[in-house]
């Protein structure tokens, strides 16, 4: 069996599908691995430490994906990277589906079997494969760094013989594995934080990181929680009353971090103009669902703009800014998947398509849309030397994909 590791061709896309690492296992397995040449510049990993894992170093996608089983990447592949990959081959990525309909129609018209990581299933078995989480994570880390190289003020309260210093004040929008994350970093750096979720559920996970959880009636979001801790609609009084608690508590913070996304959906908007132009000059928000359209009125993806003393972070592939890391999480994540159904064997990468984790993944197969949730909606697409599609601005993909919380931002 042949893996082909091909270098990623987005804007702004750092990260990349395997890590030396990760070579290594799959080498173990019995499995032979292309890695296109450069691949792992972005994130630090050179050539010649793929050589010396095992890989051969091919000099184009086209070389690195010719007879290959399997090709893996961050992103979902352009329409050039489409052409050279073989008819029957597995494709794991990043896809986005939500977000690029007429790519599924693509792989099923070109006869790639398209297995789309950002929908992994959020069950036990599947942990160690959730790529959305491990790039969540990451995500929620570096916006509470992005934030304090931002912020003039120190984090930490800090007594000298010249006075104290008051700590920051930081708000989490969203407990999800990035608001998690986010309160945990801010917790280390001395801030004082609290943090809001729809689920009342998350109330625990939030205190037991050291923060408070802010809402304006528990016992209201108590009485509208599922048994599996979800949360159904809330009214329209409590949806109100909570967006002025909101509006007031945002007044004396100085750091907002937001996370909410929802899948298929432009992110929620949870913070107005009125709200931001409320906060104190030299207040810092980090929109992490900017490339969603953001969870902030004012942001502009891929910027970082400052709008009456108050500046608003809404960075692109956040992960990727930290992207060894991300690329060495994400290579495992890849690892993990592949070899869960890897027949050593037949030296072969055995898909079980009545699996739930490959029916959670799997967009195409055969020539045909399978995934019941796009099996519909996928359109015909313009002939691939005709079509262009869409390029992501300076993005990571995770980012727009869904959680098991519907905030992450991966």
């Amino acid at each position: 069996m042949k893996i082909a590791v091909l270098k990623e061709t987005r804007s702004g896309e750092t990260r990349v599908a395997a890590s030396p690492e990760t070579v290594k296992k799959f080498i173990a397995l019995g499995a032979e691995v292309s890695v296109q040449s450069r691949a792992g510049e972005g994130a630090r990993f050179s050539d010649e430490a793929y050589r010396e894992a095992g890989a051969e170093i091919s000099p184009s996608a086209a070389d690195a994906a010719q007879n290959a089983d399997l090709v893996v990447k961050v992103q979902r592949p352009s329409s050039e990277e489409m052409r050279a990959l073989g008819r029957g081959v597995k494709l794991a990525a990043i896809l986005s589906p939500y977000n690029d309909a007429d790519s599924i129609a693509a792989y099923a018209r070109l006869g790639i079997d398209a297995l789309s990581l950002d929908l992994m299933p959020r069950i036990t078995r599947a942990q160690s494969m959730d790529v959305l989480s491990s790039q969540s994570n990451l995500s929620g880390y570096k916006a509470v760094i992005d934030a304090a190289a931002y912020f003039g003020k120190a984090f930490p309260m800090m007594m000298t013989a010249a006075g104290t210093i008051a700590p920051a004040k930081v708000l989490i929008m969203g407990a999800g594995v990035a608001g998690l994350q986010a309160i945990a970093t801010a917790r280390r750096l001395g801030a004082v934080v609290s943090a809001t979720d729809v689920r009342f559920a998350a109330k625990e996970q939030v205190e037991s990181l050291g923060a408070s959880f802010v809402t304006v009636d528990e016992e209201a979001m108590k009485e509208a929680e599922t048994e599996g801790g979800y949360a159904r609609e809330m009214s329209e009084d409590f949806q109100k009353r909570q967006a002025e608690f909101i509006a007031e508590h945002i007044k004396k913070q100085d750091i907002v971090i937001t996370t909410a996304l929802i899948p298929g959906r432009p992110a929620p908007k949870l913070i107005s103009e009125a709200m931001v132009n409320s906060m104190a000059a030299g207040s810092v928000i980090v929109d992490l669902a900017a490339e969603q359209g953001g969870n902030v009125a004012l942001t502009r993806p891929g910027e970082a703009i400052e709008t009456g003393g108050v500046t608003i972070l809404g960075f692109s592939n956040v992960p990727g800014r930290l992207a060894s890391d991300a690329s060495s999480l994400y290579a495992r994540n890849v690892f993990n998947f592949v070899s869960a159904f890897y027949d050593k064997e037949t030296n072969a990468f055995a898909v079980d398509w009545d699996d739930e984790i490959i029916k959670g993944v799997a967009l195409t197969r055969d020539g045909a849309v399978i995934h019941p949730a796009f099996a519909e909606t996928a359109g015909r697409p313009a002939p691939v030397e005709e079509q262009t599609l869409e390029e992501a601005p300076d993005e990571k993909s995770s980012d727009g994909a869904p959680s098991d919380n519907a905030e992450d931002s991966a």
